[in-house]
């Protein structure tokens, strides 16, 4: 369980939907075949919105032990940079970044680790190109994956500088809406992590602080990076 908090600390756009004329018509196999470009404008459209929410389930793989960890909570975003994590299971657990300061929270241990957050969200690390969208078109050499199916367009995101902690993403896209639906994140030791997303819900305005954390009275703090 410690190594799944690991992973996701070091390991969408108005809302676009088939023209309603479109998806009357009975060939709508323009859907299916959009170009790499046509797909990424489409991903940044549809995320030009401020912020959005989304409840999530997680499941990370160490390869070498062939141990699976589980997880589900709460996520929100606001660009740029600001997203809070909300662990419910199994274990209660708060990840919170402003976009430079991060605090993870272990309510039941009354424990709050802090560190810099482009550290572990930096250059889509732990899927920090959720909170802005440019990091893949900056970051990443982006394919579209024979994974593609007729519901969903699969990229494959191969970073341009070679790290640790990413050697690989693949992103299932919804055909109709364009919504980031799963991200699958390996690192270099070929560990899984998958993120799903559901309920994704946009949103004109999530306050600030969302993403800003009090530290308890009492609580052990302790220190992330240097």
């Amino acid at each position: 369980m410690k190594y799944l908090k690991t992973i996701i600390l070091t390991s969408c756009l108005a809302f676009i939907l088939f023209n309603p004329q479109a998806a009357k018509c009975k060939d709508a196999s323009h859907l299916f075949n959009l170009s790499l470009n046509e797909i990424m404008a489409g991903i940044e459209n549809r995320y030009t919105a401020k912020g959005f929410s989304a409840n999530f389930s997680q499941e990370s793989t160490i390869k070498a032990m062939d141990i699976t960890d589980t997880a589900s909570g709460n996520l929100f975003v606001k660009a740029p940079g600001m997203m809070r994590w909300e662990y419910e299971k199994p274990d209660r657990q708060l990840i919170i970044t402003d976009g430079k300061r991060l605090w993870v929270y272990r309510q039941d241990d009354n424990q709050v680790m802090v560190g810099r957050s482009p550290y572990f969200f930096g250059n889509g690390k732990g899927s920090g190109f959720l909170s802005d969208m440019k990091i893949i078109r900056e970051k990443f050499n982006i394919a579209l994956d024979d994974k593609s199916t007729g519901k969903y367009y699969v990229l494959k995101l191969i970073p341009k500088e070679k790290t640790f902690d990413i050697s690989l993403i693949y992103l299932s896209i919804s055909i109709n809406t364009f919504d980031i639906v799963q991200i699958v994140t390996y690192n270099s030791y070929n560990d899984e992590t998958k993120i799903y997303l559901k309920n994704i819900e946009f949103k004109k305005h999530i306050d600030d602080s969302m993403f800003h954390f009090e530290i308890p009275e009492g609580a052990d703090i302790l220190q992330l990076d240097g």
